[in-house]
């Protein structure tokens, strides 16, 4: 008994056993799952989760309130992990010649517009999203229609005090990435101090998270329903690899870490996205002449 309730992840002691002294039988034990089933909203939903123990019995304990933009934050999270069926690809872009020119135009313009890596991901997944415009689409399953989106709004995560916020960038693949820079650099400090209006959360076809600045190799982003992809971005690599005349060049890699709906968008397609995008990031003269 002891078994199965470890494989369904039943606390025991939280079921009422209808055996001689309370003994749980294996009804006992699916009757409770049922009734978890119920509470959560029934219909053969998720089973609850069972309540928090007791961890003053531990040690010192702190406790706060959730705030309210927490909850909703969690909520959206929950909603879109529990019903979209999420899978993920990863690659990565050499980056080193995007990253170099990047530079050199701070360098020229120390008072112009900020360009950070960001935003030249954003340009080059606008030209990839027209290129597989499946991607940059909406689809509704109740109506069983999917809606192209000729336009490309990309949101950005940012990080706050707070919590997570997506303020959107409208029409990427219109703009220069200069306008773009000036833009992203107002709405993220807008956003941190909690100026950004509810309109500019709002009406995003893409989303990117660029977890670059903190740290990691590679993480899998969670959709922002009701898109079909989001693309994770982590801290670059720096390596040696061989170069035109075999010797060895030490060049940067960011990697790439595109979660998509598995319903709407297949494996291949995702590929085919990465390809493209590394493609524009790893030269950064095509992205220049096709934006």
């Amino acid at each position: 008994m002891r078994r199965l309730a470890r494989l369904l992840g039943v606390d025991l002691e939280r079921v009422s056993g209808s055996g001689q002294r309370g003994r749980i039988s294996v009804d006992d034990v699916h009757a409770y799952l049922k009734q978890m089933g119920a509470s959560a909203g029934g219909g053969g939903g998720r089973a609850a989760l069972p309540g928090m123990p007791d961890f003053a019995k531990f040690g010192a304990v702190r406790s706060e309130k959730i705030s309210t933009f927490r909850k909703r934050t969690a909520e959206a999270m929950d909603r879109s992990w529990s019903n979209l069926p999420h899978v993920t690809n990863f690659d990565e872009a050499d980056t080193s010649d995007l990253e170099a020119g990047r530079k050199a135009f701070r360098r020229a313009n120390p008072e112009g517009p900020k360009v950070t890596m960001t935003v030249l991901i954003a340009k080059a997944c606008a030209v990839a999203l027209k290129q597989h415009p499946a991607i940059n689409s909406s689809v509704d399953f109740n109506a069983g229609v999917q809606h192209f989106k000729d336009y490309v709004h990309v949101g950005i995560a940012v990080d706050t005090d707070y919590g997570l916020l997506v303020p959107v960038l409208k029409d990427v693949d219109r703009k220069p990435v200069v306008q773009l820079a000036d833009e992203l650099t107002d709405l993220a400090l807008r956003t941190r101090d909690k100026q950004v209006k509810p309109e500019e959360l709002k009406g995003a076809s893409f989303t990117i998270s660029n977890l670059g600045g903190i740290g990691g190799t590679g993480f899998t982003p969670i959709i922002n329903w009701p898109q079909v992809a989001i693309l994770g971005v982590a801290r670059s690599q720096q390596r040696y690899v061989p170069g035109p005349d075999g010797a060895p060049v030490f060049r940067s890699f960011t990697p790439l870490c595109l979660s998509y709906d598995h319903r709407v968008v297949d494996g291949a397609l995702a590929a085919r996205f990465l390809s493209t995008l590394r493609g524009l990031l790893e030269d950064p003269t095509r992205l220049l002449f096709e934006v």
